[in-house]
């Protein structure tokens, strides 16, 4: 009886702690997603590095370091992290994505996955020239959170590739995950798509543009 007593108390803190942090929509759709009903609306943006204000990134009080991620780090998340290992990582890692982490001391902080290719996104074709490049898969340790950790990393990230050409940075941010979209305003990423991506039972895939934006990145 107490088991379920605290499995109870367990769920009903992590749906207050979703609808405190403005996730609870997002949290419904990836409960209907685990049951086959994806339904994914998504805003595709596009940021430059020469837009974004330094002012508005905090350093973080912790000593980080920055480093390139091998595999000794990517197996490490897979073992560390609930949800990842149905992601081919390694695969990723193969084909010349970039894994960018913080560490603090040996200790994996934070970490931010860059794609330089074109690629497929939910069954959709994203183009990329050398001057380009996708911000994909990022996470913060929960331990860590709330610090101001990953603006910060992603400000290292674009100092690292404004080295190597790259000066437009695209990502995606769900339509739901108002944290992420809060995220974006500080790199005055701008909106180019409003998208609908819809997969049944992990078996069809359909993508659909509901809306585009006049964006005033050139």
């Amino acid at each position: 009886m107490e088991k379920n007593k605290n499995g109870i108390s367990n769920r009903l803190e992590s749906v207050i702690t979703l609808v405190r942090n403005g996730l609870f929509w997002h949290g419904v759709r990836n409960n209907l997603a685990k049951i086959g009903l994806d339904f994914m609306p998504y805003y595709y943006c596009k940021s430059l590095s020469s837009e974004v204000n330094p002012d508005q990134i905090k350093t973080p009080d912790l000593d980080l370091k920055l480093s390139i991620f091998g595999k000794a780090e990517i197996n490490e998340i897979k073992n560390s992290i609930l949800g990842i290992s149905d992601k081919d990582l390694f695969k990723d890692l193969n084909n010349g994505v970039t894994c960018v982490g913080l560490k603090k001391d040996d200790n994996i902080v934070a970490f931010l996955f860059i794609r330089r290719k074109p690629f497929y996104f939910r069954n959709r074709l994203f183009n990329l020239d050398k001057s380009e490049c996708f911000f994909d898969y990022m996470y913060t340790y929960e331990i860590y959170r709330g610090k101001a950790i990953a603006p910060y990393l992603r400000y290292q990230c674009y100092n690292l590739l404004e080295n190597e050409g790259v000066q437009t940075f695209y990502s995606i941010s769900e339509y739901f995950n108002f944290s992420a979209i809060k995220y974006q305003k500080k790199f005055n990423a701008k909106r180019l798509e409003l998208c609908l991506s819809i997969k049944l039972l992990k078996k069809r895939t359909w993508n659909f543009t509901l809306k585009k934006y006049e964006s005033k990145c050139s």
